[in-house]
């Protein structure tokens, strides 16, 4: 649990900072193309940059060519200095930069050195997800890595360069240390269906479910866990549990762990406007991703106020007739609201079809009125 909080948190400040360098590794990626696409005066293989091909645009008398504008600059004003080399390069360096932003150069072949690492062998076995050492990570540093090289169009080449940037650009020693302390003073762990570790009358159950208590306690009370990214302290990471408690009580749990949940909070079951509010409210809701479901078939489906409402009333009242498994309760439903509409959606082209609660009735109200039936359909 902690080292998978650890590495939420190292996704979580990783995109910070890359964002925050995102505008410096544009600007690196702009320059490293500009060398591949013209390579500095003098360049000669065995250097310290890069092997490069002859590039397109040093071709004599192209637009681009160095010597062509120093000679045409000679021509106009006999009496002017003639220009250096290195002047020459810079100005074509500097137009050639203002193409390449505008995208004017994406057709263009570069050839570009790509880096690939050798993914280790790696055996498993009962047991060795609890070794504290990180034996993957230490196989990945020694392992060697195989470079190869390739010719990408600019508009690719400049997505793989980016990526290149923005990794040498990120400090992961900084980045270890920043996640480690977001997940030792902000870090968050839910424990669910905790009720499941309270020792039942099976006796060969007891054994294995207060073995999981034990093993809770000390992460719960505080103790330190070794992450590929270091130490990380539980002391001050806030632990939430839940569970159902119908068939045991908290009271049940073992009393030093009892001791570390001091606030306990019974909730109440979801209202008819709750549930119109998760239909409607969440960005990822369940009427949104049927929606674009649908969408992709040519099909415009639209969802009612009354429609939704009356969805809302059916998920309410079967949760007060038959089991209460709260918003779950919704799949069920619209799936069989749209289970008709989603085998038709193929032939009907570009139809378009309305959600009211007439719709709704018509598809949920026999099943909803018999109890015995609704259980297992809904």
């Amino acid at each position: 649990m902690i080292r998978e909080l650890v590495d939420s948190a190292i996704s979580i400040v990783r995109e910070n900072e890359r964002n925050r360098i995102e505008e410096k590794a544009r600007k690196r990626t702009n320059e490293r193309l500009l060398d591949l696409l013209l390579p500095p005066p003098g360049y000669q293989t065995g250097e310290s940059m890069p092997n490069f091909p002859v590039p397109w645009n040093l071709n004599p008398g192209s637009e681009f060519d160095t010597g062509q504008v120093a000679a045409d600059s000679t021509d106009t004003a006999t009496d002017a200095p003639t220009p250096s080399p290195d002047d020459s390069y810079q100005r074509t360096r500097d137009k050639m930069r203002q193409m390449l932003i505008a995208g004017e150069l994406d057709d263009r072949v570069v050839s570009l050195t790509i880096e690939q690492k050798t993914m280790p062998v790696m055996f498993g076995g009962a047991g060795l997800e609890q070794m504290d050492m990180d034996f993957q990570g230490m196989i990945e540093k020694i392992m060697p890595k195989n470079s190869s090289t390739r010719e990408l169009p600019v508009s690719r080449a400049r997505q793989v360069v980016f990526e290149q940037e923005c990794e040498e650009l990120l400090d992961s020693d900084k980045l270890n240390s920043q996640a480690v302390e977001l997940a030792e003073n902000v870090g968050i762990i839910f424990l669910d269906e905790i009720d499941k570790v309270i020792a039942s009358e099976s006796k060969t159950a007891d054994v294995s479910r207060q073995g999981v208590q034990r093993d809770l306690l000390p992460i719960v009370e505080g103790t330190t866990v070794q992450t590929k990214y270091g130490y990380v302290r539980t002391d001050h990471i806030l632990f939430i549990a839940a569970g159902a408690f119908h068939k045991h009580r908290p009271s049940e749990l073992m009393p030093e762990l009892q001791g570390r949940f001091p606030i306990r909070v019974e909730l109440s079951a979801l209202t008819k406007d709750d549930f119109v509010r998760i239909l409607t409210e969440p960005k990822n809701s369940l009427t949104r991703q049927y929606k674009a479901l649908l969408d992709t078939e040519g099909v415009s489906l639209g969802f009612t106020e009354d429609g939704i409402d009356q969805l809302a009333t059916y998920a309410f009242q079967i949760n007060q007739s038959t089991q209460n498994i709260g918003a779950r309760r919704l799949y069920t439903i619209l799936e069989r609201v749209v289970e008709e509409l989603s085998f038709e959606a193929p032939d009907m082209k570009m139809g378009n079809v309305s959600i009211n609660s007439n719709y709704v009735r018509d598809r949920l109200g026999a099943v909803a009125d018999d109890e015995d039936l609704s259980k297992f359909i809904l």
